[in-house]
């Protein structure tokens, strides 16, 4: 109620010239706000949060839509990210913004690092600063990386993150103690902490009967997130990097060798591999895939209490692995057009912004907030630790890991050329297809989705 009597007296007032209002280039309108607030989003790892942390949330309502303490109805919109799918819906959605019904205008869409410069931009998106007014002071404890890669080529910040998303690497400590010898994470890391040190206990684990990798693209975000220039260039040529080929040449090696079981990412093999019945040393995985996604994966029991005995939870550790790396994120957009930039504001700075939230975040999810103060005070806390880790703090590698992330590589074709490349090289790894017929099978895949885009040159395969 608070927050429509508040934009209720702005109106007032503007009307009297008292206050301004901007009907110029899409800034926020001192005018009454809508009765719904539409978010889109591809899955529901933000709808949890929102619901369980956002302290303006009341209830679910039977439609699966939120009901808000001032009255406001809050309209969920889910297309998954696959093939494009949740861009090209947004893409159709913001194209019809102008025209939209009140209660159908996009108040808020997310983004994630794949194609965040996409939507980071005047053309679809509010001023983080200028149009809702939200001040440098309270977004100044964030990861800089989460600003950067959200701020337009005129330096303007356009959407902001609860999260930031080092990549560590997730080791099973029954199989790291039989063949290893050991299941301290810092021990384990010294056997790994190279390339070539990995590649040797992924021999030792075949020796075994284990595999290093459960797929193809397990290792994947490890080499892609490391290169030394954007996938595309300003000639609009697509550009291989040395790292995306040693992606290519150590995949390969472990597809012939027999250290990884040739699962695709997220597929049912994949998932069942990081569960009790599987035979995987280990997973690359990010903030939010270690609480989000392995956590439910190695539950024989997905109903039954979190604790120790329920298939592998506490056999987890985690190291940083061979390489620094990041994966994924999630951003928040305020869209152009909204009729609740009010409210759009408010649950940016508090799901975003607000320490003791962040914190609360962290503390009963494990997810990694985008707060340096809140993330510090965990790490340092000698009594924190991760049930589900075997009482480990990966909070304090997460903060080393995050302050080593640069995003200055991102591109708008990231998640097209990333998916492309992966689905192209599988029949590659499995002995269906030359190294020729897949990167053919990759040209026809980005063909299709960027049909601007050039090939200059096809690599040779990686010995």
């Amino acid at each position: 109620m608070f927050k429509k009597l508040f934009v209720g007296l702005l109106v007032l007032l503007a009307a009297i010239g008292l206050v301004a209002c901007d009907n110029g280039s899409g800034g926020v309108e001192a005018k009454e706000e809508g009765s719904t607030l539409v978010i889109r989003v591809w899955n529901d790892e933000f709808i949890g949060r929102f619901r369980n942390f956002y302290p303006g949330f009341v209830k679910t309502n039977s439609d699966g839509t939120d009901l808000l303490d001032d009255g406001t109805i809050v309209k969920w919109i889910q297309v998954a990210n696959d093939n494009n799918a949740y861009q090209i819906a947004l893409d159709a959605a913001l194209a019809n913004q102008n025209s939209a019904a009140a209660n159908d205008k996009v108040d808020i869409f997310l983004i994630e690092a794949d194609y965040a410069t996409k939507y980071a931009n005047d053309r679809y998106a509010l001023d983080i600063h200028g149009d809702l007014k939200i001040k440098e002071s309270v977004v100044a404890d964030m990861y800089q990386y989460t600003k950067d890669i959200v701020t337009d080529d005129k330096g303007i910040l356009r959407a902001v993150s609860w999260q930031a998303t080092p990549g560590l690497f997730a080791y099973r400590a029954d199989i790291a103690r039989e063949v290893l010898g050991t299941d301290v994470p810092a021990e384990v890391q010294a056997k790994i902490d190279t390339w070539a040190k990995f590649d040797t206990v992924a021999a030792q684990m075949k020796a075994k009967s284990y595999s290093m990798l459960s797929g193809y693209d397990d290792a994947f975000r490890a080499y892609s997130n490391n290169t030394s220039a954007k996938w595309v260039n300003d000639k609009n040529e697509v550009v291989v990097d040395q790292q995306i080929l040693n992606w290519i040449k150590q995949t390969k090696n472990y597809s012939t060798n027999g250290y990884n079981n040739g699962n695709g990412l997220w597929s049912d093999g994949w998932q069942s591999d990081q569960g009790s019945t599987g035979n995987v040393f280990g997973f690359f995985y990010s903030t939010w895939g270690i609480n989000f996604t392995l956590l439910g994966n190695s539950l024989d029991d997905a109903d039954a209490p979190k604790e120790v005995g329920n298939g592998l939870f506490g056999e987890y550790r985690v190291v940083q692995g061979p390489a620094s790396y990041y994966w994924g994120g999630t951003w928040i957009v305020g869209a152009k057009g909204t009729d609740n930039p009010t409210l759009v504001k408010d649950i940016m700075i508090k799901m975003t912004a607000n320490p003791a939230i962040a914190e609360s975040i962290t503390r009963e999810v494990e997810d990694y907030t985008n707060n340096k103060t809140a993330m510090t005070k965990i790490a340092n806390d000698a009594t924190y630790g991760s049930a589900f880790l075997g009482g480990q703090n990966h909070i304090a590698l997460f903060t080393s890991a995050a302050q080593k992330i640069d995003m200055s590589n991102a591109s708008p074709y990231d998640q097209g050329l990333n998916e492309g490349i992966q689905t192209a090289m599988k029949d590659y790894f499995a002995g269906t297809s030359t190294f020729d017929q897949a990167w053919t099978r990759f040209k026809e895949i980005v063909g299709e989705k960027y049909p601007e885009l050039k090939f200059p040159t096809t690599p040779a395969e990686p010995k």
